[in-house]
């Protein structure tokens, strides 16, 4: 256990987004004051751009050692981008800035973690960017993730195929074969794996327990039956940063945002599980 309170700092996010509220919201409640000292890390800008200098000050203090675990509330990737500043992601962009290539996003929320494979790209570009190397990967983070930050020790976790049915033996899909299954072949040295299972007996099977995790190949796949089970607790972690970082899984819904209506349930699960791995 850290022997030190910690100091968890919180990004704002888009300044015109829910970002804000939500953060203001998830401070208000005793029981999240209560767990860290806070750093609040924004300012009264409503240019678009301004989010990704959160991100860099952010970057910044944590260097610095001024805050010990990072929150980052919702961005607007096509508002950077408009403005001019090429950005895919807060996870791929904090990646790049540690210089880290080996890094995956993981989902936890309700009975579920579901780490993903492929990030944000086109379902038609998905087939490609699968290799047996990105899936062991993925494995491998999911496994650390688990025994690390959760505390199992036997971690046992489920694969998803891509196609329906895993393929069928090749006839909706030959991923499973090529690049799936000897993913996992490789992970058994070291981990309990099962797979490649078809996602839905799989989220099935990790709602019900018999699973810890699941990597799942592509975005989607792995976030509906999330947000299906726990829409506002779901929380976003990183793997393979130097650092602990968590966001509220949702976007920075616009429509809502300056008339308090905005659910802080994600963000308080952020800061909670941002806090509780960074106490281990």
């Amino acid at each position: 256990m850290s022997k030190h309170r910690l100091t968890c700092g919180i990004t704002m996010g888009d300044p015109k987004g829910i970002g804000p509220e939500v953060t203001l919201k998830a401070l208000a409640d005793k029981r999240i004051k209560k767990l860290a000292d806070f750093v609040l890390i924004g300012s009264q800008s409503d240019a678009p751009e301004a989010a990704l200098g959160y991100i860099k000050d952010a970057l910044r203090l944590i260097k610095a050692k001024k805050i010990d675990v990072l929150v980052t509330a919702p961005v607007n990737k096509h508002a950077i981008n408009q403005a001019g500043c090429p950005f895919q992601g807060h996870t791929e962009y904090l990646a790049r800035a540690c210089r880290i290539k080996n890094f995956a996003m993981m989902l936890v929320g309700g009975p579920l973690k579901v780490a993903l494979v492929t990030r944000h790209i086109a379902i038609k570009d998905v087939p490609g960017c699968l290799t047996k190397q990105k899936i062991y990967q993925t494995i491998s983070l999911t496994d650390f993730a688990l025994r690390r930050y959760f505390g199992i020790s036997r971690p046992r976790i489920g694969v998803s195929a891509l196609n329906p049915h895993s393929g069928e033996q090749g006839i909706m899909g030959k991923e499973e074969s090529r690049v799936i299954y000897p993913a996992i072949k490789k992970a058994k040295r070291f981990a309990k794996i099962s797979g490649p299972l078809p996602a839905d007996t799989l989220f099935y099977l990790a709602a019900h327990h018999k699973f810890d995790a699941c990597v799942a190949m592509y975005h989607d796949q792995g976030l509906i039956p999330l947000k299906t089970l726990a829409l506002h607790q779901g929380v976003n972690l990183t793997l393979g940063l130097p650092f602990v970082r968590t966001s509220p899984d949702h976007g920075t819904a616009y429509d809502i945002a300056g008339k308090n209506q905005a659910n802080p349930g994600s963000m308080k699960e952020a800061i909670k599980l941002a806090i509780k791995i960074g106490s281990r």
